[in-house]
This record gives C-alpha cells, structure tokens and sequence, in this order.
C-alpha cells in the first residue's frame, strides 16, 4: 500500500471524492505543513499554525494509479484560488500536494502542468514534501458518510 496526501479546501468533501474509489484502502482527514504539534480544529482555525486540512490516503497502486489520484484532486476543487475554496477562506484550505516520494512528485508537477491547460487563471496548487500528519479529531473522519451525506453543501 502506498499513501498520498491532498489538500484541497475543506477535508469532508475531499475525503468523500476519495473514499468512493476503487483501489483507496483508507482515508484520514487531518492537519499537516504547520508549525503547531498535535493541533486541534480549533488551533487550525486561527490561522495562525500554518496546517491545511488534508486527506491521507491509502491506496494500493496494483488497482489505483497515484496519477489517478491526482486526477482526482484537480476535478474536485479550484486549484486557482489562494487560500480560498467556496465560502471557506484561510490557509488552511489552500490547495497543497504533499509528496511522499521523489516519484510522487515528479508526478506531481508533471500534473499540475497538463490541469493548467483546463483553468484559465494560473494554478496555485503547493507542491511539497510530507510533513507530519495529525489526525483530525475522530468526529471529523468520514464526516459526510456518517451524516448520510454525499458531498458538502458548496
């Protein structure tokens, strides 16, 4: 099993679009590329810590490509927006890549740069190393799905 973690605004939606695929083993929503250990919702809403929400997860590349995964990432949120998706508005929705190895990260930019050619304005999509990951509290995993809920509201 491999793992590959995307932020791309709020982690409900992001982990629902995910979670339905085949070949994603697991999923977990959390905090990761800030400066605070062990933050809370709460510390992330601040501001102040530098954490994006962020969906890790785990896939086995045997049924699910990592490109496949990235697809999915560009075609579920506005990589163009800064800090911002929807209504929601902050560095903690900013839309990030965080690679876990030199080759999901080669793939990574090579991706960014075939979306470009679907957006009008630039991407601004962060690509860089994994962090640590903090789980988010357990009332946030599979947010949606235990509400019956198929995506958010946006």
């Amino acid at each position: 099993m491999d793992k590959a973690t995307f932020g791309a605004g709020c982690f409900w939606g992001v982990e629902a679009a995910f979670r339905r695929l085949a070949g994603v083993t697991d999923t977990a929503v959390g905090y990761e590329g800030g400066k605070l250990d062990n933050p809370t919702y709460h510390d992330v809403c601040t501001d102040r810590t530098g954490h994006a929400e962020v969906v890790q997860v785990t896939f086995d590349p045997g049924v699910i490509s990592y490109h496949d995964l990235l697809n999915v990432f560009w075609e579920n949120h506005d990589p163009t927006t800064k800090n911002r998706q929807g209504p929601d508005v902050g560095t903690q929705y900013r839309s990030t890549i965080f690679f876990h190895t030199p080759e999901q990260e080669a793939e990574a930019k090579q991706s960014r740069d075939a979306a470009q050619k679907s957006f009008n304005r630039p991407i601004v999509t962060e690509i860089v190393p994994a962090m640590t990951f903090w789980r988010a509290e357990e009332y946030h995993q599979q947010y949606l799905e235990k509400r019956g809920l198929s995506h958010c509201h946006l």
